[in-house]
């Protein structure tokens, strides 16, 4: 088979799992003495073992700088360099260009001076980072430790440490309305359609719209028959549907091991950026100021084993499809990972299998049908126009991941006009590229503009004045066309007084001690609205199902609302800080508001997605089932009235 097109390597996300695993190598025993008003002196000790060298203070070797000790603590600060008890060895190391350096053999001990401002806890946690070398082989040894501090005080209150509801039964709920199984099915079919849509524009692009005729017209002439061919073609097809399915697999393993790890991958801040970073540098790129390449020894490994020779080498022609299309299937593919994750591994799962049908069924259907393929338009200059209108989209969907890592992070960079106003510029930009005024690089001035590319130019054109009114105060702020991208109305320019008129937001509490105290006072049931900041559907619940006059009156007439935001990254203080320890028997550190509350969700109702409705009565007891995403205004309305007695 002929050199497929060359593509682009993309950093595609990095799965951040906080874990903390005992080192083969090393058993440091940690000591802390108290030295002053919250200095202490910490020791640290271990056993070499025989053939290893233990690096000591080697500052002046890059590489080598690392401290010992790290805090998880934010107000511990180390004090000084760290002390060994002895002096250390000088050996020139291979690993370093034969430099001269610092060395311990057989055991160790390491004191560094600590000082904590402000609360002294009882338990001071931590890693103990340190390099070792035996012979060629150089490891990084990291190992987690905990050691008590004298004068230092317990970590939380029975009441700040409450996450377990021993009177939430689930499978007995006081009333059985709600669905059991709504919450897992739902949306998964809305997220197969959107994967599917993407597999479609993916289709479009210069990187696999060409390959359609070539690949097809490879199996009809290679094959024996023509029922060789169909035969091919369709295994071909689903091959490259296998290959996106698969990609999804390690994230169910992941599931089972934290099902939290979904929601922290997505509404991580360093991914999110990264991923923000990745869609701009694409966008460049399909703007056409650069070409991205794959390195070809990629390709070229999947290509050589790829034929028609048997179904293994079918698969390996899918898999070449897949990597080198990969700069124009990458973007759609970055977002349906980020956007789909909060919902779950099988969220990520069905996307990926739309998305891999949209791009499976027209080399199956076209191998079936090979006349189909003269109806086929011709590759040209509208494949770079796709790839233009592709490249704004891009931009725009690179702030929505800037944004969320903004929300998450309160940085206070991206309020709700402010993104909204980006979204603004790139519409504008858009339409002016759709009607010829403004040119990008291959763009020449008196190009023929197409009548397709008119009506686009229009819809673009509409769109952005679409958004102008949610950079204002007015009542029509509210997009509720674009739902869930923007930021909330109560993240805004004009504070939080915005959000009044406009929804429930202004209503909500963030405090569940206090809302199941408001409960008892006013003697109404309790709804929990577990969320997150950069919940897309979460968003879509706000605007367009809780605006709606019976759901808004309701709510507000009937019910304590709280919003417990499961993504939130804001460290809780430091007293309120503690470790749980899980139904599974798990030890968990709960450092942040999400911490807290994404526990609280799956400790007590078996789900980490969002969003999720729960009605408690003041005795803390299920009242009825748990609902998840309920687009429609009347059934969630018929779901408070059961949680409330009215049904």
């Amino acid at each position: 088979m002929k050199k497929l097109y060359t593509s682009c390597i993309a950093v595609f996300a990095c799965l951040l799992v906080t874990a903390q695993a005992t080192d083969s190598l090393l058993h440091w025993k940690v000591t802390a003495k108290k030295t002053g008003e919250g200095l202490y002196e910490l020791s640290a000790k271990t056993t070499i073992p025989a053939g290893w060298l233990l690096y000591g203070n080697n500052s002046d070797i890059e590489g080598l700088e690392t401290a010992p000790f790290a805090f998880s603590y934010e107000n511990a600060k180390a004090q000084g360099v760290a002390a060994f008890d002895r002096a250390p060895e000088l050996v020139k190391d291979p690993v370093f260009d034969n430099k001269q350096v610092r060395v311990f053999k057989d055991h160790v001990e390491i004191r560094q001076q600590v000082k904590i401002q402000g609360y002294v806890p009882a338990v001071l946690k931590g890693t103990m980072n340190v390099y070792l070398r035996k012979g060629d082989e150089f490891n990084t040894s990291e190992q987690a430790f905990e050691t008590a501090l004298e004068g230092g005080v317990a970590a939380a209150s029975t009441a700040d440490t409450k996450i377990r509801l021993e009177q939430v039964d689930l499978r007995h709920p006081q009333k059985a309305c709600g669905e059991q199984n709504h919450i897992a099915d739902n949306g998964l079919w809305t997220v197969f359609f959107l994967g599917f849509m993407g597999g479609l524009i993916a289709l479009l692009t210069p990187c696999v719209f060409p390959m359609i005729p070539v690949t097809v017209s490879f199996f009809t002439k290679k094959a024996n028959n023509k029922r060789q061919a169909i035969r091919n073609g369709i295994l071909y097809g689903f091959f490259i549907f296998l290959i996106y399915v698969l990609a999804s697999i390690p994230f169910h393993v992941l599931g089972n091991v934290q099902p939290e790890i979904f929601n922290n991958i997505s509404t991580n801040s360093w991914l999110n950026i990264i991923f923000f970073i990745i869609f701009i540098f694409f966008a460049l790129s399909f703007f056409g100021f650069f070409e991205i390449s794959l390195p070809g020894s990629i390709a070229s490994k999947a290509d050589s084993k790829s034929g028609l020779g048997s179904i293994g080498g079918i698969f390996f022609m899918a898999l070449t499809l897949a990597i080198v299309s990969f700069s124009c299937t990458g973007p759609i593919l970055g977002s349906l990972l980020v956007g789909s994750l909060s919902g779950g591994a099988w969220q990520l799962t069905a996307g990926l299998a739309g998305f891999g049908l949209a791009l499976a069924l027209p080399f199956g259907l076209f191998a079936i049908f090979p006349n189909w393929l003269q109806s086929l338009p011709k590759s040209g200059g509208w494949l770079d126009t796709v790839k233009k209108v592709l490249a704004f989209a891009e931009v725009a969907l690179a702030f929505k991941f800037l944004s969320n890592a903004d929300l998450v992070m309160h940085w206070g960079l991206l309020k709700r006009e402010v993104f909204i106003g980006i979204w603004i510029l790139t519409g504008l930009g858009l339409t002016l590229y759709l009607f010829g005024i403004l040119r990008l690089p291959h763009d020449y001035k008196g190009m023929k503009i197409g009548r397709g590319r008119k009506i686009a130019g229009v819809i673009a054109l509409v769109f952005t004045l679409y958004l102008i009114p949610g950079v204002t105060q007015s009542k029509y702020a509210n997009l509720k066309f674009l739902s869930g991208f923007p930021p909330p109305l109560s993240y805004s320019v004009y504070g939080k007084e915005n959000v009044h008129g406009k929804g429930l937001e202004a209503n909500v509490m963030n405090d569940y001690a206090k809302a199941l105290q408001m409960a008892r006072e006013q003697h109404k049931p309790l709804l929990i609205d577990f969320t997150g900041w950069a919940c897309v559907n979460c968003r879509k619940m706000e605007e367009n199902v809780w605006t709606q006059p019976d759901v808004y009156n309701y709510i507000k007439e009937h019910y304590i609302l709280v919003s417990l935001y499961v993504d939130d990254k804001e460290k809780l203080p430091a007293e309120k800080r503690f470790t749980y320890q899980t139904k599974e028997g798990a030890n968990k550190d709960i450092v942040s508001v999400g911490d807290k509350w994404a526990t609280f969700q799956t400790e007590n109702f078996n789900q980490s997605t969002q969003p999720l409705y729960v009605v408690l009565d003041t005795d803390e007891k299920l009242i009825n089932h748990p609902v998840g995403y309920t687009p429609d205004a009347k059934e969630y309305l018929s779901w408070l009235k059961c949680g409330n007695g009215d049904k």
